[in-house]
């Protein structure tokens, strides 16, 4: 928006096509046009050089031309200007080599410029590129997985598959006189796999110490091994 402010004045300027006429207000380095002619004839009765009159500077199409460039950083103009253009303190520059814009410490990569790319890089600098990166890489071998702390839980899976029979089909020997509620001691675990590691590590299917194979088919509570032995089909 600046440079076509300044071409309207300039122009605005141009039409003025009179003399230039001295300021006729006092200002700093001037002096008025009324003392200017005094001084004027007085001189030239004395026989002493007549002062020169205040004069402005004149308007020109190559001054205006220099400001204009000078205001345009893509003609490589003031680097102030440049960057008061940008929006910043910092001058802006181009860094072909780099492949980057750079405004003071921050940069702006121009990898997605297709011209500057190609200006700067050729099929065998790519391949000297890639070549570098892969050099860089880091292969990391893969590892054992660590034991898991504590006493191990029986395998639910192992166990499933190791059976053949229905649930609800007995095998195992159960008190007729059940002392516990199956479904509230079933309550307190978390899940039905919860329920079958219990049931296994406290000697079960055989036994069933925490009543919660009342039917005496091996799997505790709700616990169902069809799933299990599905998969393996």
């Amino acid at each position: 928006m600046r440079v076509p402010f300044v071409v309207a004045v300039a122009l605005g300027l141009a039409g003025c096509g009179g003399p230039t006429v001295p300021d006729s207000g006092a200002g700093a380095g001037f002096q008025d046009y009324s003392t200017y002619l005094h001084q004027r004839e007085a001189a030239l009765n004395s026989g002493a050089p007549a002062p020169i009159a205040p004069t402005t500077p004149e308007f020109s199409t190559q001054s205006l031309g220099a400001a204009i460039d000078a205001a345009d950083p893509a003609s490589g103009g003031d680097a102030a200007l440049a960057a008061e253009a940008s929006g910043g303190d910092a001058a802006v520059a181009v860094v072909p080599d780099a492949g980057a814009v750079v405004a003071g410490s921050a940069a702006i990569s121009d990898e997605q410029d297709f011209s500057a790319v190609a200006a700067r890089e050729t099929i065998e600098s790519d391949a000297e590129r890639l070549a570098r990166n892969r050099a860089q890489y880091q292969v990391i071998e893969p590892t054992a997985l660590p034991e898991r702390s504590g006493e191990a839980a029986p395998n639910i899976v192992q166990y499933a598959l190791s059976t053949s029979n229905p649930v609800g089909v007995p095998l195992y020997k159960r008190a007729s006189l059940q002392l516990t509620n199956a479904a509230a001691a079933c309550a307190r675990f978390s899940s039905p796999d919860r329920a079958q590691e219990a049931f296994l590590a406290s000697g079960g299917p055989d036994k069933d110490r925490k009543g919660i194979d009342p039917d005496g088919d091996g799997f505790a509570c709700s616990w169902d091994p069809t799933p299990f032995r599905a998969a393996m089909n």
